[in-house]
Order: C-alpha cells, then sequence, then structure tokens
C-alpha cells in the first residue's frame, strides 16, 4: 500500500508547486496487481514482452530516450488516483529511461507527461472481451473506466496492438478522429511512420521457444536483433571472414605464393 496520498487538487500557492511537489508519484502509489484483476500469468506473458523489448529500437530516440514498460501500473486520472490499467506491454518515446535516475515502480502520467505511443495486450482467458472493446463502459463515476475507454478516450494512445497467441490473430487499433480504427494489415505487418519502425508477426525461435511471435522490423523490412542475436552474427561473420581469409591463403601456396609477403 502507499505510504502517503497527496489529495487533489492540493491547497494553490502563489507561484504554484511543481507537480511533483503536490500530486503522488511513483513512490506514494501500489506497484502490485490486485489479486481479483482477470488474466491468467502464464510464461508467455512474461517472455513476449521481453523480445519486444529488446527489439525496439528507434531512428530518432536513443535508448535513454524511450521507456518499455510490461504488467506495470499506469496511472492515469489525477483526480482518482488509485485507478490505473496494468498493459502487458507499452511504449513511451521522448521520455527519460529513468525516472530521475530510478528505476520506474508504476507510469504515472501526471508526473511524467508523456502518454505510451504504443499499448501491446496479449489476450488471455477472461480479458478478451475488455481487451477488444466489447466489455461494457461503467457509468458510475466511482468505478474506473474500461481499458479501452483509458486508451481511447483518455491516453489517447495512437496505436494500439491485440495478440491473441491462441489463434495467432494480430489486430491493430488507430487512433483517428479520436476514435480507434482497426487496421488492414497486409501480411500481418504494422508500419508506424512516426517511430520509423514496424510490428509483424515474426516464426522463429526465441529463449528456446519455436512459435510465432511479435517483434519489431526496420524500415528494410528486416527483422531487428536482439543484442544476443547481434553477437552471433558479429561472430558468425567474423569466422566466416576467417575461413575466406584460410582459402585463399591455401590458394596462394598452391601456386608457390608465401601469403605472408603478399
Amino acid at each position: 500500500m502507499p505510504r502517503h496520498i497527496l489529495k487533489y487538487p492540493a491547497e494553490q500557492t502563489d507561484p504554484p508547486r511543481p507537480p511533483w511537489e503536490t500530486l503522488p508519484t511513483m513512490y506514494d502509489l501500489p506497484s502490485d496487481k490486485e489479486p481479483e484483476e482477470p488474466g491468467l500469468p502464464d510464461e508467455f506473458h512474461d517472455i513476449q514482452p521481453q523480445l519486444l523489448s529488446a527489439t525496439f529500437r528507434l531512428q530518432d530516440y536513443g535508448a535513454d530516450q524511450l521507456f518499455t514498460g510490461s504488467d506495470l501500473n499506469l496511472y492515469y486520472d489525477v483526480r482518482h488516483q488509485l485507478w490505473y490499467k496494468r498493459p502487458d506491454w507499452f511504449a513511451a518515446v521522448g521520455v527519460p529511461r529513468l525516472y530521475r535516475g530510478d528505476m520506474r515502480l508504476s507510469y504515472v502520467m501526471w508526473q511524467e507527461g508523456v502518454s505510451p505511443y504504443v499499448i501491446v495486450e496479449l489476450i488471455s482467458p477472461g480479458t478478451e472481451k475488455e481487451d477488444l472493446g466489447d466489455a461494457p463502459t461503467p457509468t458510475d463515476a466511482d468505478t474506473p473506466p474500461s481499458k479501452w475507454h483509458v486508451y481511447e478516450q483518455i491516453l489517447r494512445v495512437p496505436y494500439y496492438v491485440v495478440f491473441d497467441r491462441y489463434q495467432d490473430i494480430l489486430r491493430v487499433f488507430h487512433l483517428i478522429n479520436g476514435a480507434y480504427e482497426l487496421l488492414d494489415l497486409p501480411d500481418n505487418r504494422l508500419w508506424v511512420p512516426h517511430l520509423k519502425i514496424g510490428l509483424g508477426i515474426w516464426e522463429g525461435k526465441y529463449q528456446g521457444i519455436e512459435r510465432l511471435w511479435l517483434r519489431w522490423f526496420d524500415k528494410a523490412g528486416s527483422w531487428i536483433l536482439t543484442a544476443e542475436e547481434q553477437a552471433v552474427t558479429t561472430e558468425q561473420a567474423l569466422l566466416e571472414e576467417q575461413q575466406r581469409s584460410q582459402r585463399l591463403a591455401e590458394k596462394l601456396r598452391a601456386l608457390g605464393v608465401d601469403p605472408d609477403e603478399v
């Protein structure tokens, strides 16, 4: 539970005090998930977000200018400071990687000032209706709004992605004129022009598991490599170069030429 919750609105001063003094920060808010929330945790919900974060590298933003979160409380309403959603994965760009030098316990909108640009939800038994916006929106002012309403109307997240791993169905909703529209995805690939990066379904092995995964690709259409894959690729390139040098040296020796003197 939080150590303390500052009430909103806070007492006004002249000049006004900054929000990090008058409003609760991530240190004041709970970081654990409520046990009654729907959705069953499983290994896929742990591994898939790791692959998304490992391949989310942007041309115009350095690693210290973006934040990706997974299963992290996202607080969105300063009038209801304990209301939150918990996306399976999200990315915010143009924000510091760290929260004033510290790792985040949560993502607090009134402190960060930047909404996620992309949110990904992985369908679980019991969450499909809410993930796809089919659950009724509460009309009671004291009841938190639906996930769909928060992403579309409050946070106004430009891209909302829903992936059903049971049927391998990818759905992407794009915020157009203030409302989400389902996009047509040729070859199950989405291009995000502002970020100059794409998201698609990749078939391959990640962490020893062969299946279909969500993964980011670059402007050339190539899947972005994880650091581990890049290291393997570099090692293979060095090995191939050594083998080419050895074959050339053997040919020169067969011709009576000392390769060390060439």
